[in-house]
């Protein structure tokens, strides 16, 4: 396979104020070389993470940016494994740690501002530099989930982990789904425990020095940390970082490792003064996607958090009419992960909206799953995966929202190479078939096999769950109705609050992304 048949160019990227491109030899968007290892669950990065991070000595570099972090989350379960523990020590150690941490909304509000910043604050004492980044869209946050592990001495350890993870509470859960102990709140109906289905990448090769890119990218970003003067004042009291300083000089990108092409994939909002890497915003995980599945023939398979927004079913169902043979197979979680009067239904409407009209192009070629655990407990899918052929696979920080594509900060990186491809989604397809972990699942089989798992399970539940439970995670995902009234008072939230737009005036009258 050709990469580029596959990848966008720089051009089709639209932002010809970023390094990620220019960097690269002969105009070329994407770096060759990589060896890409997914890392299916919580548990199994946070144990190669925290195994990484331990191995670092005096002279090295850590980078991470996150969404949300608990310092107390335990890497391992055990004492003395937490996140700030880890990085504070590596800190003491003589690693230069950086990180850039969303600053977040309120607490009440189901977000996680004082958990980032006490985050912060512990591995900023220990003599590493933390700072809480505000330098988003009005409305939005900084999403991307990576961490980079550079290595003064040792450059063929050079690693990068990217994709849906943050280092929080709830995340360190393993293929069985019995949750994680150091839980966050959620929806009642995934249990005092919820389980948590996610994936991150391990990354070695040049790709390294693209993720350590984007991370540089945002650190030298010169805007304030907030716009906020009562922010900034409070960070001035506390003693917090009001700007950055300066890194040390990027070391030159590590060795090639593997066969893996890789292209990192992002989204920046059209931000008020603009990124300097990126001044109208960029959209290119819309683009890379769009490209992507106008190559689609036989099945688009996809595990996301959400699956809404008309920009994202234009692309899907396109795809659908164009291609008569074409599958698209789903699995999303059963319901939100809040289940508030004013969260709960906005969430609903937006993803049935997508799905009547993607059943209307491809109709009988749509199915979306739900998965539970061996007690019947639903699986909260935080994973952002999307696989075309066996051929392009994306995992990263992103969901199939407008949100995503438009208005806050992503990272995902994509891969063309059809071992990978099909390794992944056999990977995937095996935990939720109930089959060994080494099984294969064929392309042409995915479909009848994932519909036969689901009937199965879900005959044994409405038969009273008498006989032994049949293999599997995976239950049709079920659609409740929304009342007239509720439709009229949740669309507009919807489409304001939940899945707002971020793109210039421009695109957005032209509908282009």
């Amino acid at each position: 396979m050709d990469p580029s048949d596959w990848f966008i160019s720089a051009a089709e990227r639209g932002n010809r104020s970023t390094r990620l491109d220019a960097r690269h030899p002969r105009g070329q968007a994407w770096t060759d070389g990589n060896l890409v290892r997914p890392l299916v669950h919580g548990g199994t990065y946070f144990a190669e993470l925290h195994a990484r991070v331990s191995a670092m000595g005096d002279g090295d570099l850590l980078l991470f940016v996150d969404w949300r972090g608990d310092p107390d989350e335990r890497l391992l379960g055990d004492p003395g494994s937490e996140v700030g523990t880890l990085l504070a020590a590596a800190a003491r150690r003589g690693v230069d740690v950086r990180g850039l941490v969303w600053r977040s909304h309120w607490d009440r509000l189901a977000f996680s501002g004082k958990e980032n910043r006490h985050l912060g604050d512990e591995i900023n004492e220990a003599g590493g530099e933390v700072v809480l980044d505000m330098r988003v869209r009005t409305g939005g946050s900084h999403h991307q989930k990576f961490v980079v592990l550079r290595h003064a001495s040792r450059p063929e350890d050079d690693i990068a982990f990217l994709g849906g993870i943050d280092l929080c509470h709830s995340r360190r859960d393993d293929a069985q789904h019995h949750g994680d102990p150091q839980r966050q709140p959620m929806a009642a109906v995934f249990g005092s425990r919820p389980p948590w289905h996610d994936i991150q990448l391990a990354i070695t090769g040049p790709a390294v020095g693209d993720v350590e890119t984007v991370f540089r990218e945002r650190w030298d970003d010169p805007q304030p940390l907030s716009r906020s003067p009562l922010r900034r004042l409070g960070d001035r009291v506390r003693g917090g970082d009001t700007d950055c300083s300066p890194l040390p000089l990027q070391r030159p990108d590590p060795a090639p490792t593997g066969p893996h092409p890789i292209q990192l994939l992002r989204t920046y909002g059209r931000r008020f003064g603009g990124y300097p890497f990126a001044p109208r915003g960029e959209r290119s995980v819309a683009r890379g996607y769009t490209k992507a599945l106008q190559r689609a023939r036989h099945l688009i398979y996809v595990e996301d958090q959400y699956l809404w927004s008309a920009e994202v079913s234009s692309v899907f169902a396109e795809a659908l009419r164009r291609e008569p043979a074409l599958h698209l197979v789903a699995v999303l979680p059963p319901v939100p992960d809040q289940d508030g009067r004013l969260s709960k239904p906005p969430n609903l409407i937006g993803r049935q909206r997508l799905l009547d009209d993607l059943e209307a192009a491809g109709p009988g070629r749509v199915s979306l799953y739900a998965i539970e655990n061996a007690q019947g407990t639903p699986v909260y899918v935080h994973a952002k995966v999307c696989i075309v052929d066996d051929e392009w696979a994306s995992v990263g920080s992103d969901n199939f929202n407008r949100r995503s594509w438009t208005h806050d900060s992503e990272v995902s990186a994509t891969v063309v190479d059809a071992d990978y491809a099909r390794g992944l989604r056999e990977q995937l397809a095996a935990e939720h078939l109930g089959l060994d972990p080494d099984s294969h699942v064929a392309l042409a089989d995915h479909v009848a096999a994932f519909a036969r798992c689901a009937c199965d399970l879900e005959t044994w539940h409405r038969a009273g769950r008498r006989r032994p439970r049949p293999p599997g995670q995976l239950r049709p995902l079920a659609s409740p109705d929304q009342s007239m009234f509720t439709r009229a008072w949740a669309t507009p939230l919807y489409r304001l609050v939940y899945d707002p737009d971020g793109r210039p005036l421009d695109l957005r009258l032209r509908r282009r992304m």
